[in-house]
């Protein structure tokens, strides 16, 4: 997918503003970002732990990657309001419908063609830091467009309070998956499970890793 370059600009400009934010006045840093291929379909997969990962979350891959979007399936509601729909979409999010969105997955394979993707497998935010399930329908997209999958932990974002000064958090890259071996499976919801489990377990390994495990939701 073609993107303009004002566009890209615009989204650099943007990332680059919230990482004044969330990495001068506060201290989010960033680990494993080397993991992050610069070309091809990418798909960043987190825990869940904020709403306000999917405008910080873009600043640890766009500081390292300048000029390529991220982009983002948020639910539909965030674009009910006029200019919210204009900044959202602008930087990249696009609408999800709360049932099984068709339109959507089409979007997503779409992307995941040579592009950024970022998604929340839990589907659901975790305010105690605990790591849920991840959802099968990750697991058919993955499966359905093979991308280089980047499990990602993030901490602290929990704890964050608006405005506020000095408070700490990371997001934790780690390198690709390897699903091989399910890829070999047949194409049913027994190896999309699979699938997703892998993605939450390292995930899980990420923050064991951090000292940020604090167990399953």
């Amino acid at each position: 997918m073609k993107t303009s370059f004002l566009r890209r600009l615009w989204v650099t400009f943007s990332a680059f503003v919230v990482g004044f934010y969330s990495s001068t006045l506060n201290r989010f840093a960033f680990k494993g970002a080397e993991h992050i291929p610069r070309s091809g379909g990418v798909l960043i997969v987190s825990n869940h732990i904020s709403a306000y990962e999917t405008i910080f979350l873009p600043w640890a891959i766009i500081r390292h990657h300048p000029l390529q979007m991220v982009w983002a399936p948020a639910k539909e509601e965030l674009f009910e309001k006029p200019f919210q729909r204009l900044l959202y979409s602008t930087w990249g999010a696009f609408p999800v419908k709360r049932r099984r969105d068709i339109k959507a997955a089409v979007v997503l394979e779409e992307l995941l063609q040579d592009q950024k993707v970022m998604l929340f497998p839990e589907g659901t935010r975790h305010r105690d830091g605990r790591l849920g399930k991840g959802n099968r329908g990750v697991g058919k997209i993955i499966y359905d467009t093979r991308p280089t999958v980047i499990p990602t932990a993030l901490t602290g974002f929990n704890r964050w309070k608006f405005p506020g000064f000095g408070q700490d958090a990371t997001a934790i890259f780690g390198a690709p998956l390897d699903f091989s071996d399910l890829y070999a499976l047949d194409n049913c919801k027994e190896t999309h499970v699979l699938i997703v489990e892998r993605v939450m377990n390292a995930i899980g390994e990420l923050l064991k890793r951090e000292g940020a495990y604090v167990g399953e939701a």
